[in-house]
């Protein structure tokens, strides 16, 4: 599996890391684990330096739609970290998760996306 997580209950914080090609059922697990631990509204850290995105355009908009599903509901702030070449494939998917009424950044390193996020007060 190529998205691995840990859910920190106690933190209300959520760490992503992909590692090689996402696809959409990896994608799909991934909320999954997110609804199923209650943590849609935790702050989230997604690491996808070393991640490819293995979608077809149909396949991204049917994951960014379950993603703006959840915008009803309160979902944590997210910290994004990309290489500027990977960003351009999932702009329009950056966009609907920028959508969300939460804190929301993209960075190029793990380090100044951590520490933003780190800084920020986890939701109640």
């Amino acid at each position: 599996m190529p998205i691995y997580w840990t859910i920190d209950s106690r933190q209300r914080f959520v760490v992503v890391t992909a590692e090689g090609d996402v696809t959409r059922a990896d994608a799909e697990e991934y909320l999954d684990a997110m609804e199923g631990g209650g943590a849609v509204a935790y702050r989230k850290l997604y690491d996808g330096r070393a991640g490819n995105v293995a979608m077809n355009g149909d396949e991204m908009m049917a994951v960014a739609a379950r993603c703006r599903s959840y915008h009803h509901l309160p979902v944590g702030a997210l910290a994004i970290v990309l290489p500027h070449d990977k960003a351009e494939p999932v702009a329009r998917m950056l966009g609907i998760l920028a959508a969300a009424d939460r804190p929301f950044k993209l960075f190029t390193s793990l380090a100044p996306a951590r520490r933003w996020i780190d800084s920020l007060v986890p939701a109640l």
